[in-house]
């Protein structure tokens, strides 16, 4: 019970253990379909290891002993939309929460409490045994996430789905996907194809690249909802355009398409700001993508436009907010677009400079993804094969012990909406490069993201992450064994 990650709130140890053993059941609230697939996404996590077949069935007004509730009936409100309480005895299993996300979160962390072995693909001997006691959570920020990207090198919806199922498991509820740059466009906009058919055809260092068909992204984006994760998309602009401008040579000043891009260099490329087909372009690009996404979030990128000038681009960003709103979503980006007049609900991700202090203190929200801090592309050491360091290298220590509100400043701890890896993949070709560069610095990263910062230790947290290196190896993850920490076998 002491080794869950992100660390609860409140935990109090019981006597005895609970067994979970052939014959138990998961009990709903009858009526609920949305409480019948969460019973059965926690059944489909036990059943492979355990072998044991368990159902889902409608809780009825006796408890029944060796069976695990799920419940929204009479969960405290206070808990809030992710917050949950969970009661372990000798008896029976009972997860209460105000609301079904808040189930997921607790969800989680039965799987965490029970054997590493759960999380294995095939039926393991083991005694599938559960601690006693009770546990009483919600997170410290709403916004805690994490960015893949996909347009340096192309991952596809197997790669990305098995992404979003390690971030749930550490209680993670945002995905931002970086879907265009200089060298890739990865979403299939109608209005403009060869966007994806010739921008999305290279990736860094010349490979095949490739794109989601707009019936994949809609699948990827209930994926996630099904995990509680809201997928925020990301098209750049106006830099890190090449991919659009090698497409489409009316979005250049001059009218001539620049060749594919595959390289890694940055800055170089921008949209012609002066001409209207650009947005009517990020009109119709906007429009498409924003009836593809259920959540409420737009980024619009905004970083490192070295080839814009201030006036332009202080214009174009004012210019594009409306037509965001206009799609009924709320527009991000990076904090270089301080530099703009934004609106009150615009959010501003902080990731170098001090563009994200300079929104708070006009009242916007900051996510913050410092780059010496956040960043799981930068190198774990020297030594590390994948990875940059231009930002320096960030081990596991370093990642973990900073908090959001201090490196804001000045601004109250309310500015803060929340945390941000972000995962650029220059150095990354495959999914276990992305898990590598990841796994573990992101449970870190979950941490500071639910955890309350009073009680959190590095000292401390490396124990409990040791513990998770079985885990982690149950589920088939390529994470890197930091010599800082002491692995359990």
């Amino acid at each position: 019970m002491e080794n869950i990650i992100p660390k609860p709130v409140s935990l109090e140890p019981g006597n005895g253990f609970f067994t979970l053993a052939t014959g138990a059941n998961i009990n709903i609230s009858p009526g609920s379909s949305e409480l019948q697939s969460l019973g059965q996404y926690l059944a489909d996590r036990l059943n492979p290891a355990t072998g044991f077949g368990i159902n889902i069935i409608p809780a009825g007004g006796a408890l029944i002993p060796g069976d695990i509730y799920l419940s929204i009936d009479e969960g405290d409100p206070a808990l809030g939309e992710e917050g949950y309480e969970l009661t372990i005895t000798p008896e029976q299993v009972t997860l209460r929460a105000y609301q079904p996300a808040g189930l997921f979160r607790g969800v989680q962390t039965i799987r965490q409490l029970l054997p590493a072995a759960i999380e294995g693909a095939s039926p393991a001997q083991e005694l599938w045994v559960i601690p006693s006691g009770n546990i009483r959570d919600y997170p410290r920020f709403a916004w805690r996430g994490a960015m893949l990207d996909v347009s340096r090198h192309f991952f596809g919806v197997i790669d990305v789905k098995r992404y979003i199922d390690l971030l749930a498991y550490y209680r993670m509820n945002r995905l931002h996907l970086h879907l265009s740059d200089d060298q890739g466009w990865r979403i299939m906009i109608n209005a403009w194809p060869k966007l994806a058919q010739h921008g999305g055809s290279t990736e860094v260092g010349g490979g095949a690249g490739g794109y989601y068909t707009q019936t994949e992204y809609a699948d990827l984006v209930a994926y996630a909802q099904s995990r509680y994760i809201t997928i925020v998309p990301e098209i750049d602009m106006p830099s890190h355009t090449n991919a659009a401008l090698a497409s489409y040579p009316e979005l250049n000043c001059n009218d001539i398409a620049p060749a594919l891009y595959t390289g890694i260099e940055v800055g170089f490329s921008s949209l012609c700001v002066n001409k209207e087909i650009t947005y009517r372009f990020i009109e119709d690009v906007v429009k498409e993508l924003a009836a593809l996404t259920p959540g409420p979030y737009l980024h619009i990128g905004g970083d490192e436009a070295h080839s814009t000038n201030k006036s332009d681009y202080k214009r174009f960003i004012e210019r594009i907010q409306p037509i965001v709103a206009a799609h009924g979503k709320q527009m991000i980006g990076w904090e270089e677009i301080a530099q703009a007049d934004l609106v009150p609900d615009t959010i501003v991700q902080h990731w170098f400079n001090d563009g994200a202090q300079k929104a708070a203190s006009q009242g916007n929200k900051v996510i913050m993804s410092p780059a010496s801090k956040a960043y799981l592309d930068m190198k774990y050491d020297d030594s590390s094969p994948l990875g940059l360091n231009w930002a320096g290298n960030i081990n596991l220590q370093d990642g973990y012990t900073w908090d959001p509100v201090k490196i804001l400043g000045e601004a109250p701890e309310n500015a803060v909406l929340g945390v941000e890896a972000p995962l650029w993949s220059e150095t990354l070709q495959t999914v276990a490069d992305v898990e590598y560069m990841a796994f573990p610095r992101l449970p870190g990263i979950a941490e500071i993201g639910w955890s309350q910062v009073n009680g959190r230790a590095w000292d401390e947290y490396k124990l409990r992450l040791a513990a998770h290196g079985p885990r982690l190896e149950a589920m088939g993850v390529n994470f890197y064994r930091a010599p800082d920490v002491l692995w359990e076998k």
